[in-house]
């Protein structure tokens, strides 16, 4: 009897120290790594998504902010954090348009990352400050051709997603527009606001707003087809530009080596995070689609995107 009770003893003063061993993740705080200025598209939808995280974890996921070089800031401190979940990166396709497009890394911007789920697909609507006189798609063609090299387009940096849109608009077009690019998209909107500059392509999400109360002007919508959010906003495919479709997504990446049970974990929480009503309704008022995959088709996704990019960035002459 005396025997058992020593091996009892010893086996529960072992149990008290796995703890210290294999704590479960997450025990700690978690560090949410948003490459662009507070306040656009992808801040918006990350600080949701954190919030709606540190309520599921009880732990506080703390969003940081890390604009500049085309989203590169933000990925090469997720690249290079510890691979332990407790650093995640909210990308955006700006991230694939890099890898097709950049050559000097100090990162893979594949083999650095691991994918956890695309979370959100969503369009750009064309806007312009009020003191552009063009009332459609064709009007402002019209007005650029008249004005070579005089109207200036925002965007959220050098070969981001906004860049390109407008990029494809003027290739498209065959108008002159001149590029003015930020570190972020909404620095881009509060000078576009000031009328610093004329022309931006951007998230619904940030400018809807902005639109409903006369302060910017929205002339279509970047989209294949008409969006649910804005019915009576043509595409501009229909406008004038026949094939014109661009836009943005976001999704969730972890640094490479991440342990595939904090992968998973991660995954679960960010799915559930953007299916609660609340999201889900925001999202669909601002005309995106939420999707929440799998890692594996969130990879596949991916290289696709790299590889679409790859082929146009070349015609478009940006390199």
């Amino acid at each position: 009897m005396k025997l058992y009770f020593f091996y009892f003893q010893f086996f529960w003063l072992g149990m008290s120290f796995v703890p210290s061993f294999a704590q479960i993740y997450p025990h700690k705080p978690i560090r949410m790594i948003i490459p662009a200025a507070a306040g656009g598209g992808v801040d918006t939808i990350g600080r949701f998504i954190g919030v709606k995280l540190s309520e599921s974890f009880q732990q506080a996921v703390i969003p940081d902010n890390r604009p500049g070089a085309g989203t590169m800031i933000g990925s090469e401190l997720t690249a290079k954090a510890a691979p332990d979940g407790y650093t995640f990166l909210m990308v955006t396709n700006s991230h694939a348009i890099n890898a097709s497009s950049q050559k000097n890394f100090k990162f893979d911007p594949v083999k650095d990352f691991l994918p956890v789920s695309l979370v959100v697909i969503s369009p750009f609507v064309l806007v312009v400050h009020p003191s552009v006189t063009a009332k459609n798609v064709t009007e402002l063609i019209e007005l650029a051709r008249q004005r070579p090299g005089e109207l200036h387009f925002a965007s959220a940096g050098n070969i981001s997603a906004t860049h390109l849109a407008g990029e494809l608009f003027k290739h498209l077009a065959g108008i002159k527009l001149v590029h003015v690019p930020y570190k972020g998209g909404s620095p881009a909107v509060a000078d576009l606001l000031g009328g610093h500059v004329q022309i931006l392509f951007d998230n619904l999400i940030s400018v809807l707003p902005l639109t409903k109360s006369g302060r910017l002007k929205a002339l279509g919508v970047t989209s294949s087809q008409r969006l649910n959010a804005l019915p009576e906003m043509p595409t501009i495919a229909e406008s004038g530009l026949p094939g014109y479709e661009s836009g943005s997504w976001y999704g969730v990446l972890l640094p490479a080596l991440t342990p595939r049970s904090v992968v998973n974990t991660l995954h679960r929480e960010v799915v559930k995070a953007i299916n609660v009503p609340e999201f889900r309704s925001k999202m669909n008022m601002a005309g995106t689609e939420i999707v929440g995959n799998t890692p594996e088709q969130f990879e596949r996704f991916f290289k696709q995107d790299i590889e679409k990019w790859g082929q146009l960035i070349p015609i478009l002459k940006l390199q």
